[in-house]
């Protein structure tokens, strides 16, 4: 993240920083690139507003104007929920459906 700062633009750069950075380490800038007008921004989900543009993803989900399908890669038992965590973990899913029986 430092690194895209660093090389935006003098006076008029803009960084926007999807997502939380893996380490949870702070972001440590020089606030004189600050004051000479780069800007730092950023947002979670893509700037979802969950209140608002859940209904309308449901909506187009199920009138199949979008494909969600092919992000579940597993599917596992409430009893199995820690081997869902562990997929994750692993890097071997990238969603998975937890099934409440």
């Amino acid at each position: 993240m430092e690194e895209a700062f660093n090389c935006s633009r003098v006076n008029w750069g803009k960084t926007v920083i999807l997502g939380v950075e893996m380490h949870n380490t702070p972001l440590a800038i020089n606030t004189y690139f600050l004051l000479r007008g780069r800007t730092v921004t950023g947002c979670f989900f893509g700037g979802l507003k969950a209140k608002s543009d859940i209904p309308i993803l449901a909506q187009k989900y199920l009138h199949k104007e979008i494909n969600l399908d092919g992000f579940i890669t597993h599917e596992v038992n409430f009893q199995d929920i820690n081997k869902a965590f562990d997929l994750l973990l692993e890097g071997k899913s990238l969603r998975c459906i937890i099934w409440m029986d």
